[in-house]
């Protein structure tokens, strides 16, 4: 903007100069101050904002006045082109406030100033000071719409790495009460193995083929904790598939026999909670793998006028305290999983878990669809 107005500054001096009629007059010397200026605004490359910006587009202002007052018809063509960027500048750089003082002053000025050489400017100036205008509002109204924008994408950015490293602190904690245990219990029983050996080679020999079942159930474990750590593949809109993949592939790798059972209709899961639920429900049968010791596990979904309601049942050894807890009453306790606690509080359904020590273990969770 700065080199377009020494540009427009050097060419209507330079008109004044070589034109067909070329004068010193008090337009002249006005067109030579202004070029030094903007020259020096060039040089020093200031943007114009704040109060700088305004003097700079109330100095533009003015010097379009003059040269519109003394420039006569031999200005006319510089006056109008020198309107269109005074507009630009404002649009550009300020408001609607700025645009309209310029489209305002400068008519105005031609309407207290009656000439026939400034009624072409006149036209000009209520057509691209009304352009300009609404050009202005239209900034205005997408620069608020970005500002908005970008608030939530700040905030989801803050909410994906919360999710992040809470889900890193799941994951280190699984690991630590899973397979590093198991590796720890490997590497202990080895060592046992190691002097056994060395005085009872039969005794040895037996405590190889316990450590060989251990190996084998940490391989089961490992793969099972691997499973939990993937993205849960979601086959487009339909859940229930993709929950019965998850039941059947927990059955193959765990051996437990899972009976799963649905509503014949869709369910009509928002996509924004369909990878949040899946992961609950694959998360609930890893924990009825690795600590519930059960037989047998029953997963049932069912859509209801309240939401969806998922239910999973399992005849494991239950939980060391007994009876049945909402989700508030776990939270206060300090009872129960805590990452399927997180999840049901993350799609802000209602939970409810059913603990019958050395009879099983009966999870609930009604998400709301609306």
């Amino acid at each position: 903007m700065a080199g377009a107005r020494a540009a427009l500054a050097a060419v209507a001096l330079g008109w004044f100069l070589f034109g067909p009629t070329a004068t010193f007059s008090a337009s002249f010397y006005v067109l030579a101050v202004y070029l030094v200026c903007a020259v020096v605004l060039v040089v020093k490359a200031r943007t114009p904002h704040g109060v700088f910006g305004l003097l700079a587009l109330v100095a533009d202002i003015v010097y379009l006045l003059v040269s519109a007052a003394y420039g006569g018809e031999r200005l006319l063509w510089f006056s109008s082109t020198f309107l269109l960027y005074v507009l630009a500048e404002a649009l550009v750089f300020f408001g609607v406030t700025e645009v309209a003082l310029v489209s305002a002053v400068a008519t105005a000025f031609c309407i207290a100033l009656p000439s026939q050489p400034l009624d072409p400017l006149l036209k000009t100036i209520v057509v691209g000071g009304s352009l300009a205008c609404g050009a202005a509002i239209y900034k205005r109204r997408m620069t608020t719409r970005f500002a908005t924008l970008e608030a939530r994408a700040a905030e989801a950015q803050q909410d994906a790495e919360k999710a992040r490293e809470t889900e890193r602190l799941r994951i280190a904690a699984d690991f630590h009460d899973g397979p590093l245990q198991s590796f720890i219990s490997l590497q202990m029983r080895l060592e046992i193995l190691k002097k056994l050996l060395e005085r009872d080679f039969e005794a040895g020999m037996e405590e190889l083929l316990g450590l060989q079942s251990l190996a084998v159930a940490q391989i089961r474990d490992l793969r099972m904790f691997l499973n939990a750590m993937r993205p849960v593949d979601v086959d487009g809109a339909n859940f229930v598939a993709t929950a019965r993949r998850t039941a059947e592939s927990f059955q193959k790798e765990s051996g437990i026999p899972v009976t799963f059972i649905s509503s014949s209709g869709p369910i009509g899961l928002p996509p924004e909670m369909t990878a949040e639920t899946l992961q609950m429900i694959r998360e609930a049968l890893h924990n009825v793998q690795k600590h519930a010791a059960a037989t047998r596990v029953a997963v049932s979904l069912e859509k209801a006028a309240s939401g969806l309601e998922i239910s999973i049942e399992d005849n494991g050894h239950g939980f060391a305290f007994s009876g049945s807890y909402s989700l508030e009453e776990l939270e206060l306790l300090r009872l129960g999983p805590a990452s399927l606690k997180r999840r049901a509080r993350s799609l802000n359904a209602d939970m409810q878990l059913d603990s019958r020590p050395g009879r099983g273990t009966g999870l609930k969770v009604r998400i709301p669809l609306q």
